[in-house]
C-alpha cells in the first residue's frame, strides 16, 4: 500500500482565491429581503418564507435567473433576522465583529467562552441564516420556517416524513419562480443540516449540493436515546423550539392579522401547543411510548445517506452532539471523493468554525460554502473537490487533509484492563492499568453512582458546548470527574502515537439488582497528569444486544465498532450477581498521544446529565452495587485503532476505512 498521503488544511493558493471572493468586490452593491412571502403545501398548510435577492444600489432586486440556496429552519425567521440584524447593521455588526476578533484567547478561565464568540466573525452565523455575501455574489436565498414552527402553519413533526414532503414542494416552488435558474443548493446548521440530508436522499431533480454543518444520521445513538438512555438536552432543545414557535415575526404581525393569517398560526398552536413534550415526559416515567426506544417513528426521520447523489459537505466535532455521525455520513456516501467531503474539529455544537482562517487551519465556513455551491451549481473550476476530502482536527494535534477515516496507517490493537496499578491514578477509585495480557486473577471492582459528571466534558457535550465557558474542569481537565471512575492508563508512548477510527470497550459486568447503568471514557493523559476526554460511550446491561448485521468487524470477527438494537423488543435480562458482557460503543475519533503521553480508560456508574435512566429502569436498578470483574477467563479490553503499539499485540488484519468505496 503506497504511504498515505496529507496536505495542509489552509487549502492554499485556491483557497485563497475562495476566500478573495466572499471578501472582495460583489457582483451586486445590495440585497432585497422579502420576509412575507407564503407558499401553500399539497394538504393545505401555509409555510412562510423569506427570499433573499441581489439589488442594485437602490435596493430594487434584479431580474436576472440565478441559482438558489434553501435553508429550512425550526428556529425561527425571527430569531435569525436578529442574527441578521447584529452582524450587518453598520454598528452593531461591525461591533460585534471587531469584539469577537479581539476576544481571542485559547488559555485560561475565558477560552471556553471565546471559542463561542469567534464564531461571529467566522461564517458559522451566515451559514445558518441569512447570508448577505452569498446573495450579493448571484444567488437567491430561501429561508423557510418548518411547518408548526415560526409563522408556518400545522404541526411541527420534527423531521417527520410530512416535513420532508414540504421540502420537495418547497424546491418544486423554488423552480417555477422567475428568480430561478441552473439548481438549487440546501444548506444549515444542526436541524436544518439534517433537513438537508433527508432531502438529499429523496433525490429531487433541482437539487445539485448540499452543504451541512453538524448533521445526524442517526438521531437514536447520537442524541436521543444514547446507549439506551435519554438525553437532558432533548428537553430543553424541545422547549426551545417550541416556545419559540409562539413568538410572531415583528417584520409581518401586523399584516399578518390583516390577512386573517394570525388567526390560523394561533390555532395551529393551540392544537399542539407543547409538540411532543407530553409523550416525551410519559415515556420517561413510564416507558411505555415507543419513542423511549429505537422505534420507527425514527427510521421515518434518519436520512437515508447512501441514496444522496448530490456532491455532499458535511462538517462535524469530535465533541459535537452528533459526533458519531460525521464520519458515517461520509462513509455511507455512495460517491468518489471529492464529490463528498467531511471537516471534524476538536469541538462541540456551539462552535463549529472557531479556530478556522488561522495558520494551517481549513477557510471560514462561509468561504468553504460558497466555493462549494460555485463548484456545483454555476460550474466554476476553483479546486474545492481537491481540498480534503478528509480534513480533521486531531485531538492532541493539528489540521490536516487526507485521503480517508480511519488514516490508512492504522492498524486494530486491543489493550486489556488489569488491576495492577500505575500510579497515575492515585485520585481515582480505582488505579488499574491497560496491557497486553488478561488480568492475572480474577478481582470485582464496585463502582459507585455519582453526581461528577455536572462537572465535565460530558456535561459540556450534552449542553452542545455551553459548560466550557466555566472552566477547563469542562473540558481539558477530567481531574474531578475521574474522582468517581475505575481508571486503567496504559504506558508512556516513546513516540508520537496516533489512534483513529472507532472504538469497542468490552466489558465483564454484574450488578445486584435487574439492570446496569455503565458509562466510559477514553482519555489522554498527559506527563503532568492532565487527563483530557478523547470520547465517550454509554450502555445499559439490558441493551447489550447487538446487531450483527450493523456492527463492525474485522476479518478475524474482532468487535471494532458496536451496534445496539436499542429496541424494546430487544432488551435482555440482567441476572442479579451474574456476570454478563457489555460492548460499548465508543464515539469515533482522530488524536495523537505526544512522546510522554498515556492513554486511559475511565468506567463509571452513571454520568448526569448527559446520561438519563428511564425511571421504570431507574427502579430496576434502585440500591445496586455495580461491579466491574476483571477475569482472565471473561477479560475486559478496549479495541482501538492506532499508529503504535502501547503496549498492545496487533489484531491481524485490518478493517475496511471510512474512505472505500
Amino acid at each position: 500500500m503506497p504511504a498515505p498521503t496529507y496536505s495542509d488544511a489552509a487549502g492554499g493558493a485556491a483557497a485563497l482565491e475562495w476566500r478573495q471572493a466572499v471578501d472582495g468586490d460583489k457582483r451586486y452593491p445590495r440585497v432585497h429581503i422579502d420576509r412575507s412571502v407564503r407558499l401553500t403545501m399539497s394538504d393545505g398548510v401555509r409555510l412562510r418564507a423569506t427570499i433573499v435577492r441581489p439589488a442594485n444600489r437602490f435596493g430594487q432586486p434584479i431580474h436576472t435567473p440565478l441559482p438558489a440556496i434553501l435553508n429550512v429552519n425550526p428556529y425561527n425567521r425571527a430569531l435569525l433576522d436578529g442574527v441578521d440584524h447584529a452582524l450587518h447593521t453598520p454598528v452593531i455588526g461591525r461591533t460585534v465583529k471587531t469584539a469577537s476578533a479581539t476576544f481571542t484567547t485559547d488559555d485560561g478561565a475565558l477560552a471556553g467562552l471565546s471559542r463561542m464568540t469567534r464564531t461571529f466573525g467566522k461564517g458559522l452565523w451566515d451559514v445558518f441564516g441569512v447570508n448577505r455575501d452569498l446573495v450579493r455574489s448571484g444567488y437567491v436565498q430561501v429561508l423557510v420556517d418548518v411547518r408548526g414552527t415560526g409563522t408556518s402553519h400545522g404541526k411541527w413533526q420534527i423531521l417527520g416524513p410530512r416535513e420532508q414532503q414540504d421540502s420537495l414542494e418547497v424546491i418544486d416552488w423554488i423552480t417555477r419562480q422567475d428568480w430561478y435558474a441552473d439548481g438549487v443548493g440546501m444548506t444549515g446548521w444542526s436541524y436544518s443540516a439534517i433537513n438537508s440530508l433527508q432531502t438529499a436522499a429523496l433525490r429531487p431533480d433541482a437539487l445539485k449540493a448540499v452543504f451541512a454543518v453538524e448533521g445526524s444520521e442517526d438521531i437514536v445513538r447520537d442524541i436521543y436515546i444514547t446507549g439506551g438512555m435519554p438525553s437532558a438536552f432533548i428537553p430543553f432543545w424541545l422547549a426551545l423550539v417550541n416556545g419559540l414557535k409562539w413568538v410572531p415575526n415583528p417584520a409581518t404581525a401586523v399584516a399578518d392579522v390583516l390577512r386573517g393569517d394570525a388567526y390560523r398560526w394561533l390555532s395551529s398552536r393551540m392544537a399542539s401547543p407543547a409538540t411532543e413534550m407530553p409523550a416525551l415526559v410519559w415515556g420517561f416515567l413510564t416507558a411505555r411510548d415507543d419513542r423511549i426506544f429505537d422505534d420507527p417513528y425514527f427510521a421515518d426521520r434518519d436520512p437515508v445517506i447512501e441514496n444522496i447523489t448530490c456532491p455532499t459537505f458535511t462538517v462535524g466535532g469530535w465533541h459535537d452532539l452528533f459526533g458519531r455521525s460525521a464520519t458515517r455520513v461520509y462513509s455511507k456516501l455512495q460517491m468518489e471523493p471529492g464529490r463528498k467531503q467531511v471537516l471534524i474539529a476538536d469541538g462541540y455544537h456551539l462552535d463549529p468554525g472557531c479556530d478556522h482562517q488561522r495558520p494551517f487551519t481549513p477557510p471560514r465556513l462561509d468561504v468553504l460554502q460558497r466555493a462549494w455551491f460555485d463548484r456545483w451549481l454555476k460550474g466554476v473550476e476553483n479546486g474545492v473537490e481537491s481540498y480534503g476530502p478528509v480534513t480533521l482536527e486531531q485531538q492532541g494535534g493539528g489540521w490536516s487533509c487526507g485521503p480517508s477515516f480511519p488514516r490508512q496507517e492504522v492498524a486494530p490493537r486491543r489493550l486489556f484492563l488489569t488491576e495492577e496499578p500505575t500510579g497515575t491514578a492515585m485520585h481515582t477509585q480505582h488505579d488499574g492499568s491497560l496491557r497486553s495480557n488478561p488480568a492475572s486473577r480474577r478481582r470485582s471492582l464496585r463502582v459507585r453512582p455519582s453526581l461528577r459528571g455536572f462537572v465535565s466534558r460530558d456535561l459540556s457535550q450534552v449542553t452542545a458546548g455551553l459548560s466550557i465557558a466555566l472552566g477547563e474542569r469542562f473540558s481539558t481537565d477530567s481531574s474531578f470527574q475521574e474522582e468517581s471512575a475505575l481508571s486503567f492508563t496504559s504506558e508512556a508512548v516513546a513516540r508520537r502515537t496516533q489512534i483513529s477510527g472507532a472504538m469497542n470497550l468490552r466489558l465483564n459486568v454484574s450488578t445486584t439488582a435487574h439492570e446496569g447503568i455503565w458509562t466510559v471514557t477514553v482519555n489522554d493523559v498527559a506527563p503532568d497528569g492532565r487527563s483530557t476526554v478523547l470520547t465517550n460511550g454509554a450502555l445499559t446491561a439490558s441493551n447489550r444486544a447487538l446487531d450483527p448485521s450493523r456492527s463492525t468487524y474485522n476479518d478475524d470477527g474482532v468487535l471494532l465498532d458496536a451496534y445496539h438494537y436499542l429496541s424494546r423488543e430487544r432488551r435482555l435480562p440482567v441476572p442479579a450477581d451474574e456476570p454478563v458482557r457489555i460492548d460499548v460503543d465508543l464515539v469515533p475519533t482522530d488524536a495523537v498521544l505526544e512522546p510522554g503521553h498515556r492513554l486511559r480508560v475511565d468506567v463509571y456508574a452513571a454520568s448526569l446529565p448527559r446520561y438519563l435512566t428511564i425511571v421504570p429502569d431507574l427502579i430496576k436498578a434502585r440500591g445496586r452495587r455495580q461491579q466491574l470483574v476483571l477475569d482472565p477467563a471473561k477479560p475486559s479490553y478496549l479495541t482501538f485503532q492506532t499508529d503504535g503499539d502501547l503496549g498492545a499485540e496487533p489484531i491481524p488484519v485490518v478493517a475496511a476505512t471510512v474512505g472505500s468505496r
